[in-house]
């Protein structure tokens, strides 16, 4: 309160233009921050049970080697995907309290983990936070931003972030669904010595994911000498993670992002440092449990088709996605199949 009399003093012209820029800075932030929370309500889905037959596991064991460990990144512009991602496992799974569900974030994204927890309330899984510093230095510009953020390498070290007790984990992008037990995926078998299995697609051009200074140099082309180098897609892999350790694939990795920074090698993000040390060196995996590419065209977002034969997976790998083409009025026709699997709340949702 002011007495009469008393002369009021404003603050000087640029310190009040300071202020109110402080201001509208904090409303800005706590609005954007509001309407990203209020924005990404889900429902809970319904609980699904082992069936007779299935191993008893402890609830708190996340490392049973009985279980189907899962590992997925978790960040914001996915976390959609992958709650659908989630449920579908779930759903199709023959012993759904069996599987583990292993989510790499970055430290600061408690948040997505609670999202996840509320829908699933009895979900067994973790976080493990993932040091994006380690490899921003390391990543080179590619066809599209969404390849070039950090949690997309996180997959180079798997290995390392999931626990020593974890031996075998299937890794999967959260652009995807499946609509088969998840298991029999698990137990695909490596044979001896090798690392990861995945469906491969020799058909493709696998050159095209390097460039002429790769192909001129003989010392990087004959990288792939005796190998029959076939194109696999890193969005869904298993991964024996002691033989990983114990070959140290990821320094394997990392040492082809290094000379990439030096001499440009390849495109399209982190997908090629792996075909250059597994392609040719991996255990086969039937297409159905891949039918990769539903985005469409990484440049006009063109929709595709199922590829021939039985399908196990959905993945809409590629520059569209279901879940924005959906809310957009613009869906391809095989988004109406990762539609029943959205948890999203809408004003006209139907709860389960």
């Amino acid at each position: 309160m002011f007495k009469l009399g008393r002369k009021l003093t404003l603050p000087s012209p640029p310190h009040l233009l300071l202020s109110l820029l402080l201001l509208l800075s904090i409303i800005i932030i706590n609005a954007t921050a509001t309407a990203t929370v209020n924005t990404k309500k889900f429902r809970e889905a319904p609980q699904f049970y082992n069936s007779p037959t299935c191993p008893s596991i402890s609830t708190k064991d996340m490392c049973s080697q009985q279980a189907v460990h899962v590992a997925m990144t978790l960040d914001f512009p996915y976390l959609r995907g992958t709650m659908a991602a989630i449920l579908s496992i779930l759903q199709h799974s023959s012993c759904p309290e069996n599987t583990r569900f292993h989510f790499i974030s970055s430290p600061s994204s408690t948040y997505l983990h609670e999202t996840i927890t509320s829908s699933f309330p009895y979900l067994r899984s973790q976080i493990h936070p993932f040091d994006t510093n380690s490899v921003s230095g390391l990543i080179s510009t590619s066809i599209r931003s969404a390849l070039d953020s950090p949690l997309n390498y996180a997959r180079n070290y798997l290995a390392n972030i999931l626990p020593p007790c974890v031996r075998k984990a299937v890794y999967l992008d959260s652009d995807l669904v499946l609509v088969d037990d998840i298991a029999m995926l698990a137990a695909t078998p490596l044979g001896t010595g090798t690392v990861l299995a995945a469906p491969e697609y020799c058909n493709a051009n696998i050159t095209a994911y390097f460039t002429p200074t790769f192909w001129a140099n003989p010392s990087l082309s004959l990288t792939f000498s005796g190998r029959n180098a076939c194109y696999f897609n890193t969005g869904v892999m298993i991964i024996d993670l002691e033989r990983w350790r114990e070959g140290d694939y990821t320094t394997k990795i990392v040492e082809w992002m290094e000379l990439q920074k030096r001499m440009r090698i390849y495109e399209l993000g982190s997908l090629p440092p792996f075909l250059l040390v597994f392609a040719g060196n991996i255990a086969a995996v039937d297409h159905k449990w891949n039918q990769h590419g539903l985005g469409g065209d990484n440049f006009r977002g063109l929709c595709r088709d199922l590829h021939p034969g039985p399908v196990s997976l959905l993945h809409w790998s590629g520059k569209g996605k279901p879940w924005v083409r959906l809310d957009e009025n613009r869906p391809c026709p095989l988004d109406a199949l990762w539609a029943p699997y959205d948890l999203m709340q809408t004003p006209f949702a139907i709860d389960f």
